[in-house]
């Protein structure tokens, strides 16, 4: 069985893309996140089409995110229990479309899309500490309730957990991202016992899954390492070996960000 995460930075920008790479990598499961589309313009047909079952949540151009199964999808959940909210002046609070879930082939997919955080300063960075402690708050339940569940977190974690995860960390001094709550807030997924399985399998330095679309930032290698995948104890017994797709960067059309694929035994 072969699962994959990938922020596409639009699903209908980049639908040609993603398809090609459903045919050509032969996944199974694809966790999708910044579909940047409502549920009715999700262009469900030509996955369909393909083979593949679709779930999607997504209000507007903003946010968005699904899974794509050809191996089963069931149980969908639009959010985790007791997701935070993002309060915006004058508007009730929302649940934004960030987390979806679905069981696939016996495995409980989440696509993930972790808030920016924009600044230091800005209320959005305490927003995204608390999703962060949400999502772990939940896993951690999920893990205690059945500890043979085969459970994987998937997607755009907007952190970067180590210095070597970019191409220069001074560029990012007193930004988010590598701020020290954020790299604890992501180191606590281990503690609650699930395993960062793309780390264990590609461990090299340098290797990213990020390049921005200014200053040539790809053809200099200007890059970041913020795409992830932790696995329950069950589920990482199974992972046989993880895959940086680094060429998806290249070429017209290209997301910024790449797919890691897991496979499994």
């Amino acid at each position: 069985m072969r699962i994959a995460t990938w922020n596409v930075n639009s699903i209908r920008t980049r639908l040609d893309r993603v398809l090609a790479f459903l045919e050509r990598s032969g996944t199974d499961v694809l966790a999708v996140q910044e579909t940047k589309c409502r549920d009715d313009q999700f262009p469900h047909l030509p996955f369909e089409e393909a083979g593949y079952e679709v779930a999607h949540t997504g209000y507007h151009q903003w946010n968005g995110v699904a899974i794509v199964s050809r191996v089963g999808l069931a149980d969908v959940a639009t959010s985790f229990p007791r997701q935070p909210s993002f309060v915006k002046p004058d508007q009730e609070p929302r649940v934004e479309a960030r987390a979806l879930g679905a069981t696939c082939g016996g495995v409980r997919v989440w696509s993930l899309y972790v808030p920016h955080g924009r600044t230091l300063e800005d209320p959005h960075y305490a927003y995204k500490l608390a999703w962060l402690e949400g999502l772990r708050a939940a896993a951690a339940r999920w893990l205690t309730a059945d500890p043979a569940v085969e459970l994987a977190l998937l997607g755009d974690w907007n952190v970067i957990p180590r210095d070597t995860d970019v191409w220069d960390v001074t560029a990012f001094a007193g930004r988010t991202h590598v701020s020290t709550p954020e790299r604890e807030a992501f180191a606590a997924f281990e503690q609650a016992g699930f395993t960062e399985v793309t780390r264990e399998h590609v461990p090299a330095p340098g290797t990213y899954t990020y390049w921005d679309y200014q200053q040539l930032a790809f053809p200099r290698d200007k890059g970041l390492r913020i795409d992830f995948a932790y696995a329950s104890p069950a589920l990482r017994d199974r992972v046989t070996s993880v895959s940086i797709d680094r060429d998806e960067r290249r070429g017209k059309g290209a997301s910024d960000h790449v797919p890691v694929v897991l496979d499994l035994a």
